[in-house]
C-alpha cells in the first residue's frame, strides 16, 4: 500500500474516532449535572485536592499531602478556577485530556493494528479517557480513580509504539516523542505505572533496535520533566517523593483489593493470568521471539498495577488480546503439540477480549448512560457551596446515617466474647485520648449529614474561619461551612501528623468514616509529643486545641 492510499484508508478511522470521541466527551453535559452514584467518599475526596488548588491556591506535595500525581488533578482545577462548577470542571477536564491523547491514540491505532483492530483500540483507549465509572461491571457512575483510567490510556499509547513494529516506515521522532511524553505524563499522574512500565519499553525498543525512537523518547520524556521542573522547582519533586515514601511506608494503607498473588491466581483472575501466560508462549514458539520477551516483562508489571488500583480491574486484557491477534504469524508454523500458532494466538486473543468485555463496556457506555440518568433523589453534595450544585448525590446515601458499632465492647451486650473474637494477628487496640478510650465505631453512610452536623454546631459555638483538622480519613470540613483548609494536612489520611502545626484546633470524631484512622492519628499526634486541650464536647465530637511539644 503506498503512502498515499494508506493515508486515504486512515481517514476513516479517523473521522469515526473523533465523532465518538466528541459524543462520549458532550453527553454527560446533557444532564446538567455530574451525578454520582457510587464512591462518595472519593468523590470528597477529589474535591478537596482540586478545590484547595482552585481557590486557595495550594500545590499538591507543597501545601498538602497526596501521592497522586498533578497532572490527575490541574486539568479540573483549570477549569473549577475558570468559574466551571466541581461537576462541569470534571467533565470538561475529562474532555482536554481526550482532545490531548486523541491524536497519540489515533497514530497508535492507525501505525500498529490493522482493520478492526485498529477501531477496538481506538474506542477503548478514549473510552477510558472519558468514561464515568472506575472499570468493573457495576453501572453506578463514580469518579473514583479517574487518574487510573487517564494512566492506563496514556500506558496503552506507549506500550504499542515500543513493542509492535509500526505497520508501514518507522517514525522515530513522532513515536520517541509520543513515548517520552507519555511516560513523563505517567510520573505526573501515578508514578506506579512508570516503575512498572519502563523496563518493558526500554527493553522493547532494544530488542527491536530501535535506537533512534528510544533517543528521541529519553529526550522528549526529560524535556517534559525538564519544564514542569522549571515552572514548579525542584522542591516540588523532593515534596513528591516524601509523599510517595510515606504512603508507601504507612501502617494504615492496606491493599486496596486482593493481595498480589490473587492478582493472579484467584479464580476470578485465573482465566486472564493464564490467557496472558499462553500468549506469551505462542509469541515464542511463533518466533516472535522480541515481543514474546517484552510481553513475558509485562506480566509482573500488569499484576503490580492492578494489585495497586481498587477492584483489581484488569485493564491490559483489552491490550493483551489487540497483541495476540496483531502478531499472529502469516505462516502455517506449528508448536510441538501440532497446533497452529496463527489459530493459538487467535484463541487466546479473544479469550482476552472477552474477559474484559463486561467492564470495557461498561467504560465506554457509562457516558452516554449518565445522559440519561434519573435524579429524582440526587441532592448537591457540597451542600454548602451552591457554585459547585451541579455536582450531584443520592440523597439517601449522604443523609441516612448507618453507623457499624462493636457489639462486645465494654459495656455492651456482648462484651464476654470480645477476647474470643479478637484476632491473634491483629489484636484490638482502642485508641484513647487524654487517657479516654475512645468509641469503637465507624460511620458507613451518612457523610454530608455528619459534616453538616460538625460544621454548623462549629459555627454556632464560635469556631467558625478556624482551622480545624479532622482526626479521621477524611478531612473535608471545610467545604461544608466557614473553615479554612489546613495547610499541609491530608485530604485522604495515610499516616503521621499531616497539618498539626498548621492547625487551630483538632476535631476528634466519636463515630468517625475511618476509626483505624482517627485511631491512628490520635495516637500519632500524641507519639509526637503535642497536648491537646479540649474545649468543647457535643454527642458527636471533642474539640481540642493543640500545644506544640
Amino acid at each position: 500500500m503506498t503512502g498515499r492510499s494508506r493515508a486515504a484508508a486512515a481517514l476513516p478511522l479517523a473521522g469515526g474516532l473523533a465523532i465518538f470521541a466528541v459524543i462520549l466527551a458532550a453527553a454527560p453535559f446533557l444532564a446538567g449535572g455530574l451525578y454520582v452514584t457510587q464512591h462518595e467518599g472519593d468523590t470528597l475526596h477529589l474535591a478537596d485536592l482540586v478545590l484547595r488548588m482552585a481557590e486557595k491556591g495550594q500545590m499538591p506535595h507543597r501545601d498538602f499531602m497526596t501521592p497522586l500525581g498533578i497532572a490527575g488533578l490541574w486539568p479540573i482545577a483549570l477549569f473549577s478556577k475558570l468559574g466551571f462548577g466541581f461537576g462541569h470542571a470534571f467533565l470538561a477536564a475529562q474532555a482536554m485530556v481526550a482532545a490531548v491523547l486523541f491524536l497519540p491514540i489515533l497514530r497508535v491505532a492507525q501505525s500498529r493494528f490493522p482493520g478492526g483492530l485498529a477501531w477496538v483500540f481506538g474506542i477503548y483507549a478514549l473510552g477510558m479517557v472519558l468514561a464515568l465509572v472506575h472499570g468493573e461491571t457495576n453501572p453506578a457512575s463514580s469518579v473514583s480513580m479517574h487518574y487510573n483510567r487517564w494512566a492506563w490510556a496514556m500506558a496503552y499509547v506507549a506500550l504499542p509504539l515500543a513493542v509492535l513494529e509500526p505497520l508501514g516506515v518507522r517514525r522515530p521522532r513522532i513515536d520517541g516523542v509520543l513515548i517520552g511524553a507519555m511516560m513523563a505524563g505517567l510520573a505526573l499522574v501515578k508514578v506506579t505505572y512508570v516503575v512498572a512500565f519502563a523496563p518493558a519499553v526500554l527493553v522493547a525498543l532494544l530488542v527491536r533496535r530501535d535506537f533512534r525512537t528510544l533517543g528521541v523518547a529519553v529526550l522528549a520524556g526529560v524535556a517534559v520533566l525538564a519544564a514542569v521542573t522549571a515552572v514548579l522547582g525542584v522542591g516540588f519533586w523532593i515534596a513528591y517523593l516524601r509523599d510517595l515514601l510515606a504512603v508507601a511506608g504507612s501502617a494504615s494503607r492496606a491493599a486496596p483489593g486482593d493481595t498480589l498473588g490473587g492478582v493472579m491466581a484467584a479464580p476470578k483472575n485465573l482465566a486472564g493470568t493464564l490467557a496472558l501466560l499462553m500468549t506469551v508462549i505462542f509469541l515464542r514458539q511463533a518466533e516472535r521471539m522480541s515481543e514474546g520477551l517484552v510481553l513475558l516483562l509485562l506480566v509482573p508489571a500488569f499484576a503490580y498495577v492492578t494489585y495497586q488500583n481498587y477492584g483489581n480491574d484488569p485493564q491490559w486484557l483489552v491490550l493483551v488480546g489487540l497483541f495476540a491477534l496483531t502478531l499472529r504469524p502469516d505462516s502455517l508454523i506449528s508448536n510441538g503439540l501440532g497446533w497452529r500458532l496463527r489459530e493459538a494466538l487467535l484463541v487466546t486473543g479473544v479469550v482476552a477480549l472477552a474477559l474484559a468485555a463486561g467492564p470495557a463496556a461498561n467504560l465506554v457506555w457509562s457516558p452516554l448512560r449518565h445522559a440519561f440518568a434519573k435524579t429524582d433523589d440526587m441532592v448537591p453534595f457540597l451542600s454548602a457551596r451552591t457554585q459547585d450544585a451541579d455536582l450531584l448525590v443520592e440523597a439517601p446515601r449522604v443523609y441516612r446515617v448507618l453507623q457499624q458499632v462493636a457489639g462486645d465492647a465494654p459495656g455492651q451486650p456482648y462484651a464476654a466474647y470480645a477476647t474470643k473474637g479478637e484476632s491473634a494477628e491483629k489484636p484490638r487496640k482502642p485508641a484513647a485520648l487524654n487517657g479516654e478510650t475512645l468509641p469503637e465505631c465507624e460511620m458507613t453512610m451518612g457523610y454530608d449529614a455528619w459534616f453538616e452536623t460538625a460544621a454548623a454546631d462549629l459555627v454556632q459555638a464560635g469556631y467558625a474561619h478556624s482551622r480545624v483538622l479532622v482526626a479521621d480519613l477524611f478531612s473535608a470540613l471545610w467545604l461544608f461551612g466557614p473553615f479554612e483548609p489546613v495547610k499541609g494536612a491530608a485530604p485522604w489520611y495515610y499516616g503521621g501528623t499531616p497539618g498539626i502545626d498548621a492547625a487551630d484546633h483538632v476535631l476528634v470524631p466519636l463515630c468517625p468514616t475511618g476509626e483505624s484512622r482517627r485511631d491512628e492519628i490520635v495516637k500519632a499526634i500524641a507519639d509526637a509529643g503535642w497536648r491537646l486541650i479540649e474545649e468543647r464536647r457535643t454527642t458527636t465530637y471533642i474539640l481540642l486545641r493543640p500545644e506544640r511539644p
